[in-house]
């Protein structure tokens, strides 16, 4: 699937998932097996997964692992039907991540309309498992091509630079993805052309998933970079220190709108203050045609703990007894903050007219 000496969150084999717990990186790399989709809910739930095209897939595949080994009695029909209800239930596990639902959706409608041909149970589960397999396999070629395109058009947009230093926040390498990443694939694309001079990255409170999973990848990689609080970044950006700031995204609304993990918009904010180029990385598939606008997104709450309590709410308490706490997991940044989103299709860019996006427009010439 990747490379031997790359990271692996999810590790598979037709009837194996071992999903690599990423709350105890980076002094610790176990992973936790997962035999059927209540393993997968709770691994998703609690964040031993992340990211949202890793997070489809550990779904997707949680599934796979299940059936395969399951002694089901019922007819094609009601086959489809256990494993479209099995997808409803791993979708409510993170709502927010578009991918998630994407994938249930169309891993839904392929079982349904096999069930219209299917001689026995056994061929639903079979498509199934075949289908979810090659989700794993494309999601690689799709970050590659999303670093590629990224790449290139932020060596043109700079000028060709060879000395490019960019920022970016919480965790969209190898272990948000099946392998290589989406806005840590466009910088490890930057640093194999030879052109990234480094890759500032910021901590990502509360769960701490730059500090404890991006820092670990870039060092993993050789990758030169430099962990900052959340909270010095926009020093960074006056000191002239970044070229651009490049984010991954959970979902991508019609008009450009994307929810990305909370702290996303105060580096957009704080980029167009400084003149400096703000990018969205996803695939086309984090992209969701059916809302209109950012306002529709649904933000996941996390637990208080997350802030009362160090290491992500897994660790001592350090906040004080009888506080109230508000936790969102994500937030919204508006589509005019952002520069360009960067997919797996090619760069979507604005329109000169009105400085928008015609994302359907993309979608329908990239098909």
């Amino acid at each position: 699937m990747v490379g031997s000496d790359a990271l692996q969150a999810i590790v598979y084999a037709r009837g194996s998932l071992r999903l690599l717990d990423q709350r105890k990186l980076p002094l610790q790399v176990d992973y936790i097996d997962i035999k059927d989709s209540a393993d997968g809910w709770n691994a998703i739930r609690d964040m031993v997964v992340r990211g949202a095209p890793a997070i489809a897939i550990a779904a997707a595949l949680a599934l796979a692992v299940e059936v395969s080994k399951l002694d089901f009695t019922g007819t094609p029909a009601e086959a489809a039907s256990f494993v479209s209800k099995k997808l409803e239930y791993l979708v409510s596990s993170r709502p927010t991540a578009v991918n998630l639902s994407d994938a249930a959706t169309k891993l839904q409608t392929l079982v349904s309309k096999t069930a219209e041909t299917a001689k026995d149970a056994k061929a639903i589960f079979q498509v199934y498992i075949e289908a979810a397999e090659t989700m794993l396999i494309d999601d690689v070629a799709d970050n590659k091509a999303i670093g590629s395109h990224g790449a290139e058009f932020l060596q043109r947009q700079l000028g060709n630079s060879k000395n490019i230093c960019v920022l970016t926040h919480c965790n969209t390498g190898s272990l948000a993805t099946a392998g290589y990443g989406t806005a840590l694939g466009v910088i490890r694309a930057l640093h194999s052309g030879g052109v990234l001079e480094k890759a500032f990255c910021t901590e990502t409170r509360p769960f701490n998933q730059g500090s404890r999973l991006t820092a670990f990848e870039l060092v993993h990689e050789k990758i030169p970079a430099t962990l900052i609080a959340d909270s010095a970044a926009a020093a960074l950006m006056k000191q002239g220190r970044v070229q651009a700031v490049i984010v991954g995204a959970d979902r991508i609304a019609a008009n450009g709108d994307t929810a990305n993990k909370i702290g996303t918009y105060n580096l957009a904010i704080s980029a167009k203050h400084h003149g400096v180029q703000f990018y969205v990385a996803a695939p086309v598939t984090s992209i969701d045609p059916a809302l209109p606008s950012g306002e529709e997104i649904i933000i996941e709450e996390r637990s208080p703990k997350e802030l009362l309590n160090s290491e992500g709410g897994l660790g001592k308490q350090v906040a004080a007894s009888g506080i109230s706490v508000w936790n969102p997991a994500f937030d919204v940044t508006p589509a005019n903050l952002i520069t360009a989103i960067i997919t797996e299709k090619g760069v979507i860019t604005k329109t000169d007219v009105d400085g928008s996006f015609d994302i359907k427009g993309f979608i329908q010439s990239a098909k």
